[in-house]
């Protein structure tokens, strides 16, 4: 009784819930299409009426041969339509206008486009495949990605995309649909699918619903054998035939029928849905009143029984009440054998009108009626767009899905106590991954052969990120975990703090036995470039994690788990287009950088641009040195010069006014005592770090100490090998007197001031802080920054003395010293003061790359906060970015340089006065800006070989960059 009401609700209410009430092929002016569509349907020949039945398929990669069959097949079968597969676009688009000149009736042009179209200028997929979709909750994103393929598709002289498929995928080892389903909850496929199918409509793209009743749970191979849903009519009521109840209703354009068997829709055995009336005609078509397009799946599937191949199974699928035969076998004989039929009166002139006048009807609502050939010019580039681009890494940031979390693992938090190994899994690369996470700290890639010997090097850490890597060419390349990798990972995590980064789809977790010792699981579902590095992004909490788990991965992650991550304002990385740049505009900044290398401005550059938090711009130039051997890269180390000041000596200042030992109206004699009585006794901070205290620009310290005859370094004060009293290295074989010091500050406290009050740029300032600073902590410069600040940060490339960490082969070098130290400089700070200090000192000193200096400077953006940790309260650096002498022409704030009060200065001129920055004698520049929230960094070495190359300085060149920048913001 129960299944008897069930059939007659299928029957009799499905219909007035869910059918369609307007033809979804339908357009808004039908009296033209209709008279459109009756005047070609009586003007065709049988022949060419049973011809629109049939779409062929062709890989325009296969070239002229195969173009010459479908050119043959157009001109004697007239075919209505064609679907293209693999190929390059230029390749298709000539093949579409050579098929369509020869169409007397305008092809209907269709391709398989579920992620995108497979023909990016990097090979690559252009949007993420299904299952990635399913992970997002913002199903806007869905829509969106529906329209670009759609758009993409128009462009091509695509019509119809046979998306979305709407398969619901509640079986793991399901090896055709897999990561073509949006997940296993219906609710959540059927939202997703509509929301796909609605973005292709908004560019009128027709949309295709498949596999028809249902493909998702099965673990056949439908290209292989029949596969068989052997469910009764209640389960498939309410699971695989759920969502095209709501599609249908929202106006699908076509439909296509799987390749399944499904005996509790079709009584006869073996009998695909393809070929069934029952499942077509009564269920889909009277059942449903469904109006649109019907398509069969490829009718050259295998496992087809009690058909020959004479055209017996078109016939079939075209009786069962199928519209457009894709894919036949053998289009000669089936065409014979339908125009047979329709002689014969099997086939009525009714049921051949049906069909054929919506086909044509299709033709007239996607615009072939007015048919224009495919525009060559440009195609390439329209098809690469930075707007495709910038979709495709939203949708990868909201997919990444957080399954596993245990005690907030995740984001990593407290860089300074955390050693971190990166282990890497699977038969792909994983370098994108491993590349991103070395930009928040430190990271060392540990692999070995032997798992014994892994395990002993990985007792140095406290934290493992194994990556899960496998291949991104295709939704059905191989995802599993060898039995291998699985014994590894056991292992690694139960001796180890350990995270696993999965990279495949989401039933590679399936397979482990336990998780139990996995603190985190964070799954990326792809291993692109974009996937890799928005996972790692999270993982430091530069973004946050929001997707949702699509499908359901053994008893501990059901569908829907989720664990929300918030980001803790570190910086990321992505396309400037997805904070309001323009990257067109912004790239013309390659050009100026590459005639500081082309002019010889500077042998090499490194240059960042961020906005809002995320690193839009990050680009080297030229070499180390003129020779060209050693090329810039993201680790190469300059010498930061003057933006030490702001970076090591000015933090260490903040936090002791934010603790209240200093204050901005401190006196010099209180917090050195050897400078009450002296000229210098009533200065206050605030004076001394604005440069408007009066103090002597500078004092070059080490003329003093040069012979007077020869004007080399006199062996009074240096000698080649250290001792006890020739301590200080100064550089290679070059070590001076450790007393000198004294003799430097005692100069400083000595020195007159000037007599005019006015602004004096001085690095004399920070040789008094550092003083103070050092004594204060009983700790060099060099600890206390680095305890402080740097390991905080994650900055471990900025720091004094990089010869201590670092090859020489990775800094450039910034002078030939033939005057002083009479070698080449590098590793070695250049400024002759800082150096006597022993390469640590308060206004140079600092080495670091373009990405660790942005870390301190979106620290000061952020109001003193970066990567979990407060560093300073907002009200201590707004007291420090004050321009507190501006009415005295004095543009500095309290340690930090300000945008010039006329029209020299700085800085491009473009630029709000809440900026802040500072900039280095060989050539190193950091600015940020809160009013735009944008932070840029300039760093190279101009002084090489020769300091007096004034090049860059005098052309201005990196305010015009910072112009250019400017210049590039959309909003």
């Amino acid at each position: 009784m129960n299944s008897l009401i069930k059939i007659l609700f299928i029957l009799v209410v499905i219909p007035s819930t869910f059918a369609q009430k307007v033809s979804p092929l339908m357009t808004d002016d039908a009296a033209n299409q209709k008279k459109w569509v009756d005047s070609i349907y009586l003007n065709m020949s049988l022949e060419e009426k049973v011809g629109q039945l049939f779409m062929v398929d062709i890989f325009s990669s296969k070239g002229d041969a195969a173009a010459d069959k479908i050119k043959k097949l157009i001109d004697d079968y007239h075919l209505g339509g064609v679907i293209f597969s693999k190929g390059g676009p230029l390749q298709q688009a000539k093949m579409n206008n050579e098929f369509q000149e020869l169409s007397k009736v305008p092809l209907l042009i269709g391709m398989d486009a579920e992620w995108g179209l497979a023909m990016r200028l990097d090979s690559t997929y252009a949007f993420p495949w299904n299952m990635t979709l399913g992970a997002v909750e913002d199903n806007q994103l869905i829509e969106r990605v529906g329209q670009r393929i759609a758009k993409h598709s128009k462009r091509l002289g695509v019509h119809i995309n046979f998306a979305p498929v709407v398969d619901i995928n509640i079986n793991p080892e399901n090896p055709i649909i897999g990561n073509r389903s949006f997940g296993e909850n219906k609710q959540r496929v059927t939202q997703k699918a509509l929301a796909f199918m609605k973005g292709m409509h908004k560019e009128n793209v027709l949309s295709s619903a498949k596999h028809f009743p249902g493909h998702g749970d099965t673990d056949t191979d439908s290209h292989k054998a029949l596969p068989t849903l052997n469910f009764t009519k209640k389960r498939l009521d309410s699971l695989e035939l759920y969502p095209y109840y709501k599609m249908i209703q929202e106006g699908v354009s076509s439909i296509m029928v799987g390749h399944l068997n499904v005996p509790a829709l079709e009584p006869k055995n073996n009998l695909p849905s393809s070929l069934s009336k029952k499942i077509i005609t009564e269920l889909l078509r009277d059942s449903l009143q469904y109006k649109g397009l019907v398509f069969t799946d490829a009718l050259n599937m295998r496992g087809v029984a009690d058909f020959d191949e004479g055209g017996e199974i078109d016939l079939a699928a075209f009786l069962a009440g199928n519209d457009i035969l894709l894919i036949s076998e053998d289009i000669p004989k089936a065409h014979d054998k339908l125009v047979a039929a329709y002689q014969e009166g099997t086939i009525t002139e009714e049921r051949l009108a049906f069909s054929v006048k919506k086909i044509l009807q299709s033709k007239y609502k996607v615009g072939l009626n007015h048919y224009q050939p495919v525009e060559t010019a440009y195609l390439v580039e329209e098809l690469n767009t930075i707007h495709d681009d910038v979709l495709y890494e939203e949708v990868m940031e909201k997919a990444i899905t957080v399954i596993k979390n245990d005690k907030a693992i995740m984001p990593i938090k407290d860089l300074k106590s955390k050693k971190i190994a990166y282990v890497n899994l699977g038969d792909a690369n994983g370098a994108d991954f491993f590349n991103q996470l070395q930009r928040y700290t430190e990271i060392d890639h540990v692999k070995d052969e032997h798992l014994g010997s892994l395990l002993g090097t990985l007792k140095n850490y406290n934290y493992v990120i194994i990556g899960h890597h496998t291949s991104n060419d295709n939704p059905w390349k191989s995802y599993k975990l060898t039995q291998k990798e699985m014994v590894w990972l056991y292992e690694i995590s139960r001796l180890n703090t350990t995270v696993l980064a999965s990279f495949a789809r989401p039933y590679s977790i399936l397979d482990l036995k336990t998780t139990t010792n996995l603190e985190g699981i964070v799954l990326g579902y792809q291993n692109s470039k974009i996937a890799q590095e928005k996972v790692a992004q999270m993982l430091f909490g530069a973004i946050g994690a929001e997707g949702r788990l699509p499908v359901t991965v053994g008893d501990d992650f059901p569908e829907g788990t989720k664990y929300i991550t918030k980001p803790l304002k570190r910086l990321s990385y992505g396309l400037p287009e997805t904070v309001g740049i323009n990257s067109a505009n912004l790239n013309k900044i390659s050009a100026l950088a590459q005639r500081v290398i082309d002019e010889k401005m500077a042998p090499g550059l490194q240059l960042l641009v961020a906005r809002k938090g995320k690193v839009i711009y990050q680009q080297n130039f030229g070499y180390h040195t003129y020779e060209n051997k050693i090329p810039v890269s993201d680790s190469t180390i300059y010498d930061l010069a003057s933006l030490t000041k702001i970076l090591a000596s000015l933090p260490l200042v903040m936090e002791l006014k934010e603790k209240g030992v200093l204050q901005l109206d401190t006196k010099l004699k209180e917090i050195l005592p050897e400078l009450k009585g002296t000229n210098k006794a009533n200065i206050t901070l605030k004076k001394m770090l604005s440069h408007y205290a009066q103090l002597q620009a500078w004092i070059p310290f080490y003329i003093g100490t040069l012979d007077a005859e020869t004007k080399k370094a006199s062996v009074k004060y240096f000698r080649p090998q250290p001792d006890e009293v020739f301590n200080v290295k100064v550089a290679d074989d070059f070590y001076m007197r450790r007393d000198i010091n004294d003799s430097i500050f005692k100069q400083i406290v000595d020195s007159d001031l000037r007599k005019r009050k006015q602004y004096k740029y001085s690095d004399l300032p920070y040789y008094i802080l550092k003083k103070f600073l050092e004594s204060y902590y009983g700790k060099s410069l060099d600890q206390l920054t680095q305890e402080k600040v740097y390991k905080d940060l994650g900055a471990n490339f900025l720091g004094y003395l990089p010869l201590d960490r670092f090859n020489a082969d990775q800094i450039p070098p910034t002078e030939i010293d033939d005057y002083w130290r009479k070698q080449k400089v590098q590793g070695y700070v250049h400024d002759q003061g800082a150096a006597m200090q022993g390469g640590v000192g308060g206004h140079a000193g600092l080495f670091s790359n373009s990405n660790d200096v942005a870390k301190i400077m979106q620290m000061y953006l952020n109001d003193g906060y970066y990567g979990g940790k407060r560093f300073f309260m907002q009200e201590t650096l707004g007291a420090f970015n004050e321009c507190y002498y501006c009415e005295e022409d004095v543009r500095r704030g309290v340690g930090f340089d300000k945008p010039q009060l006329g029209t020299l200065g700085p800085t491009c001129g473009c630029i709000s006065m809440k900026s802040f920055g500072h900039s280095g004698f060989t050539g190193t520049y950091a600015w940020a800006d809160p009013e735009e929230e944008i932070v840029y960094i300039f760093l190279s070495n101009r002084t090489f070989p020769d300091a007096t190359n004034r090049k860059l300085i005098s052309e201005d060149i990196r305010t015009q960059i910072q112009q250019l920048i400017y210049d590039s913001i959309i909003y």
